[in-house]
């Protein structure tokens, strides 16, 4: 087992895909696979199983994934430091976001910061918030933006964008033409909501409870695993959801969808920059974090 192969590795995993991974580390497939098969043969268990057309850990290749992530860290932080201390900046750094800062608004962020520093390769993980919490807290990430407040005590959050959030509704929707609703009238609607860990979700009940409501006060229809989900399922009738309307922008411009306020609430929320006080920044995360603080124009803009 070398780092290079726990490298490889990783790329399969978040890529969900030998293939996709052979294409952005620049090897054949086959190679890949040879590489998986040598860390199969040393650990003597498998490590991915290929389901349809995923390629998806196993419950060992989940452990190793984890310990993995922080091996190539330290390898990063260390590359990162001699280089710093030779007066350049490069290295790699693995910034985490949840669904609507990693889907929508980092991936323009990350592409202005590697115009500035072109020597640093920034790989993006997404994922709900929670596990985003959770990485960067076990230092597989140096960097989180999350849509919601974590109560780990050696973290630390700086909120870097406001997130505007709204009902929304199918265009046919008797609400569809209204600005607001009374969260009474939500409540007796068939409602979509996020799983459990979502920042989406997490807004939500703290909007709620606000009010003196609780997400069982509402019709909850369906519970999707992600924004795209819960987007097709308000398209298909299931239901009405509250989302970021950076999520729906498009669908808002050709009137596909409506987006409503809630009488008497303030559909918004804090995006956080989210990092772990017990490590020493590499550079690179240093430096993206202050670009970040920077760009915060940019991480609002709808």
């Amino acid at each position: 087992m070398d780092l290079w192969q726990l490298h490889i590795f990783c790329n399969v995993v978040e890529w969900k895909s030998f293939s996709k991974a052979a294409r952005h580390i620049h090897l054949s497939q086959p190679t890949v696979s040879s590489h998986i098969k040598d860390l199969e043969a040393h650990f003597n268990c498998r490590l991915i199983d290929r389901l349809g057309r995923e390629a998806v850990p196993t419950r060992a290749g989940e452990i190793l994934y984890r310990y993995a992530r922080k091996l190539l860290a330290m390898r990063d932080e260390a590359e990162a430091a001699m280089a710093d201390f030779q007066g350049r900046m490069q290295g790699r750094l693995v910034v985490g976001g949840s669904t609507i800062p990693g889907g929508y608004l980092l991936p323009r962020i990350i592409g202005a910061f590697s115009s500035l520093y072109p020597d640093v390769t920034v790989s993006l993980i997404i994922a709900d918030t929670a596990k985003i919490v959770e990485q960067v807290l076990s230092g597989e990430l140096e960097l989180g933006v999350v849509g919601a407040r974590t109560t780990q005590k050696h973290l630390v959050q700086e909120a870097v964008a406001v997130d505007e959030m709204r009902l929304i509704v199918t265009s046919d929707h008797p609400w569809s033409g209204l600005k607001r609703i009374s969260l009474e009238d939500l409540c007796s609607e068939p409602f979509v909501i996020r799983e459990s860990g979502s920042g989406t979700r997490k807004s939500l009940e703290e909007i709620l409870s606000s009010g003196g409501y609780r997400l069982d006060d509402l019709r909850i229809t369906a519970e999707m695993g992600s924004t795209v989900a819960v987007i097709q399922a308000i398209k298909g009738g299931v239901g009405v959801s509250i989302l970021s309307t950076t999520a729906v922008r498009d669908e808002l411009r050709s009137g596909k969808l409506a987006a409503l306020e809630i009488a008497g609430f303030r559909l918004s929320r804090h995006l956080y920059l989210t990092r772990n006080q017990t490590r020493t920044a590499s550079p690179p995360a240093a430096a993206f974090a202050a670009f970040i603080q920077q760009q915060t124009s940019i991480l609002s803009k709808q």
